[in-house]
């Protein structure tokens, strides 16, 4: 069973995609593409540019790249915006930046994603995607909640309120747990299916070409492995301070050995 480290793994190999007209479509070996304006051979690595200019880019390892094609799809329309559930409900929306009591939130992650085995980084990811951390948030198609759950989705996955963070949350995670191992642990195809659905990940066979999952996919990926690097480099920084104190402690002194000759006999 893939842990959250090799699922770390995973999301590193996919990067943003931004639709331009006249781009090319970068087919990688694992079925998914990147569209992007040019490209650059940097060694083992191919860079992609994702604008006209060279503030966005992406590198991918140039043997994960199978070919290049021109992009011929038309423009897509963009992502309908998340709007608050007092313009949909009546409900009372949240305050920008959340819950009210957001480490209660992260204590609720923990404890879920222990359950599901799901590293709550990537939860968490989901949910900062998904509804900003905004309980209340309902989007225009009727999601709601913190993972955006649809009614259906919600009804078959037990969840009578989809407003209640700890009940979406949970239904939420159980569901992307279902969606990895319905796609046998593939990460970005499962994410693609928990915004666009199951049945266009199938009918494409990977990531479908809508913006907007194309750009739900890439952000969860830009943030999960944002949290990880800063991880990483938090764990270093300490590993140096441990061993610089280590070294700077003052060494025992070493009593001298005593001969088996110096030892009197009786």
């Amino acid at each position: 069973m893939p842990t959250p480290g090799k699922l770390a793994l995973v999301l590193g190999l996919l990067a943003a995609s931004v639709y331009a007209p006249g781009a090319d479509l970068a087919i990688l070996r694992n079925g998914f593409s990147i569209r992007h304006e040019h490209r650059e051979l940097l060694g083992a690595v191919t860079r992609l540019y994702l604008g006209n200019d060279k503030s966005g880019f992406v590198d991918i390892p140039t043997v994960e790249i199978d070919h290049f094609e021109k992009d011929l799809a038309p423009p897509p329309l963009p992502p309908a915006p998340i709007v608050p559930a007092t313009q949909a409900t009546g409900l009372t929306a949240a305050q920008p930046g959340g819950l009210k009591n957001p480490q209660r939130l992260d204590e609720v992650i923990d404890g879920i994603g222990k359950r599901q085995n799901l590293d709550p980084d990537l939860i968490n990811s989901v949910i900062r995607a998904e509804s900003g951390f905004n309980p209340h948030a309902v989007s225009p198609k009727g999601a709601r909640g913190l993972m955006q759950l649809m009614p259906q989705t919600a009804s078959k996955l037990g969840v009578s309120n989809a407003f209640d963070p700890t009940a979406n949350v949970d239904g939420g995670t159980r569901y992307l747990r279902e969606l990895l191992e319905r796609y046998n642990f593939d990460l970005i195809k499962a994410l693609a299916a928990y915004n666009a659905g199951p049945q266009r990940v199938e009918q494409y066979r990977g990531v479908p070409p809508y913006h907007e999952t194309q750009v739900y996919v890439a952000k969860i990926v830009r943030d999960y492995n944002r949290k990880k690097i800063a991880e990483q480099k938090a764990l270093k920084a300490a590993q140096r301070t441990q061993n610089k104190a280590h070294k700077a402690q003052p060494k025992a002194p070493q009593s001298a050995a005593v001969s088996q000759s110096s030892v009197p006999s009786h």
